[in-house]
């Protein structure tokens, strides 16, 4: 990761990496400047954005939001929106961006997150554990929750 630099997202690249979220997953922008900005006011710890840069370029992130719409309001925080740029996969950045995230979370108080997801076996790379099935907001089948701690 020498050349890669993760970052908690700043106001000077707020509205940037909140363009790149929504190209990414498709949920409505003003939903991403929203809640980006809300992780800009200095004591907030959740929500919260990173971005991985390489020099100027977002070439990954994720948030750590309360709940990543699903059933489960109990089990929050949650980290979302994990995405490396398909150009930069298989190369550890996912997996030092997770690390990164895990540990500023722990230093602002939270030792256990969540995160949903489709994949299997991925994030267990990772020091994550399958906890439970959940059911997404409007989804007609179950999705697999994970957690960290």
């Amino acid at each position: 990761m020498n050349k890669y630099k993760i970052i908690r997202i700043s106001a000077e690249i707020a509205d940037k990496a909140a363009e790149w979220f929504h190209e990414k997953w498709g949920v409505p922008l003003e939903a991403y400047k929203e809640s980006i900005s809300e992780s800009l006011v200095e004591k907030t710890v959740v929500p919260r954005w990173y971005v991985v840069l390489n020099e100027d370029k977002i070439i990954a992130g994720l948030g750590v939001i309360e709940n990543d719409f699903h059933d489960r309001k109990d089990l929050t925080p949650n980290v979302c929106g994990v995405y490396v740029e398909e150009e930069f996969r298989c190369r550890g950045i996912a997996g030092e961006m997770l690390n990164f995230v895990c540990e500023d979370m722990k230093k602002s108080g939270i030792d256990t997150l969540y995160l949903v997801t489709d994949h299997t076996s991925f994030y267990e790379r990772y020091g994550w554990e399958f906890l439970c099935m959940v059911q997404g907001d409007g989804e007609p089948d179950m999705t697999r929750m994970y957690i960290h701690q």
